[in-house]
């Protein structure tokens, strides 16, 4: 494997501003690729889909480029890509369509660990359709989400689950396998939001057994674009089409308007970003992502037990959750400071970090807001050793 740090900085303007990203867990900063991507695709001639000339010619050869490159980002097909603004407004859409024929007695699965971006959606069909909701709970000492109380809580009257594929707020990754599992022998879909684990883990939709997953580019440094994937791509016929087009076919029923042509030309950039994060991967654009995700795990896997040992070292500092498989985001909590005081001072000290005040999500199960909020930071593809040491002398100057 080869996983040259400094050569992925090399390929971040952002980072010239002088300051210490931590802040991951809101989107990666944008390379240079995808930015002129966009620039690009904004001065090029593009039209509608449809006509026979060049510039329509080329909006519809967008479209199918980014429904290819997410394909190969999950392992899935593109005739089951669909397309939007993001990953939040795509899962509202989904809830809509596939809960239109629910009753009351049927649930709805969700956990505690979810954004709420793939928890509101589906809660608001429970208050429209007379439908039940259960929740998952997190292990409160390791922010683990056991995947053994899925065998009580689903039942035959278990519609869907709705589950992260990792938390962009503890880093914990749930065993979807298992749970898909059980999901299966109840005749149960599941939807998977893997926005937080796209950027960091190599992602196989029929691995993780889910019927429908949603991603977000943002996280990895890609345009403001999300896309939801269907493992059997026959499944959105069966769905009622939320189109403004009444001859919409397939993906197409589950997208509203015209596309953002240049976003989607960014879309495919990051991906191909995605895959050249190691330079000694080679064979087709999936098997490249896949290697370059799994150097990327390899290498902010050391990183991140690193910058963990050191936070627990510093005996004001209290670590959240100690999830055995995670993603490279995190929080704590530090001893007679408020996380808004916390950040403040981390900004003094040229470092980017986010206080949450714990009265929502998975914060509000452990009871953060109690102690004053929680400090939240992340990796990116491009920290380094340098600036986990930066994080945690200035966390240190807190004691």
């Amino acid at each position: 494997m080869a996983f040259d740090v400094a050569r992925v900085r090399g390929l971040f303007p952002a980072l010239g501003d002088g300051w210490v990203h931590l802040d991951a867990p809101a989107g990666m900063q944008v390379p240079e690729q995808v930015a002129t991507a966009v620039s690009t695709a904004l001065r090029a001639p593009v039209s509608g889909p449809g006509g026979i000339f060049p510039a329509s010619q080329r909006a519809e050869a967008i479209v199918d480029a980014a429904r290819r490159s997410v394909a190969d980002l999950v392992g899935g097909d593109p005739a089951g890509v669909v397309l939007g603004p993001s990953s939040a407004v795509l899962l509202q859409r989904l809830a809509d369509a596939m809960t239109d024929d629910w009753f009351m007695g049927d649930e709805v699965l969700v956990s505690r660990l979810d954004h709420p971006a793939n928890i509101a959606p589906w809660l608001r069909a429970t208050q429209r359709t007379g439908s039940a909701v259960k929740w998952a709970e997190i292990d409160i000492e390791t922010c683990e989400l056991p995947s053994w109380q899925y065998d009580e809580l689903v039942t035959d009257r278990t519609k869907l689950i709705a589950i992260t594929a990792a938390s962009g707020v503890v880093g914990t990754r749930p065993d979807l396998a298992k749970i898909s599992a059980v999901a299966r022998a109840h005749g149960s879909l599941m939807v998977v939001d893997a926005s937080s684990a796209a950027p960091f883990v190599p992602l196989d939709i029929v691995d993780m057994g889910a019927d429908v997953v949603a991603i977000s580019a943002g996280q990895w440094g890609g345009p403001p674009v999300g896309a939801l994937v269907f493992r059997d791509p026959s499944m959105l016929e069966r769905l009622p089409s939320v189109s403004v087009d009444p001859l919409a076919r397939g993906p197409e029923r589950l997208e509203l308007g015209p596309h953002a042509y240049p976003m989607l030309a960014g879309l495919v950039a990051s991906v191909e970003y995605l895959a050249e994060l190691d330079d000694a991967a080679s064979g087709t654009r999936r098997e490249r992502v896949v290697t370059s995700l799994g150097s990327v795990k390899a290498y902010q896997a050391g990183l991140l037990a690193n910058l963990i040992n050191e936070l627990r070292s510093l005996r004001h500092v209290m670590v959240i959750g100690d999830a055995m498989r995670r993603v490279p985001a995190l929080a704590f909590t530090i001893a007679g400071v408020k996380a808004e005081d916390g950040v403040e001072h981390l900004a003094s000290r040229g470092v980017c970090a986010f206080a949450d005040p714990g009265q929502h999500g998975v914060f509000s199960v452990l009871g953060v807001g109690e102690v004053g909020g929680a400090i939240r930071v992340g990796l990116a593809h491009y920290t380094n050793a340098v600036e986990v040491d930066d994080l945690v002398r200035a966390v240190s100057e807190l004691g």
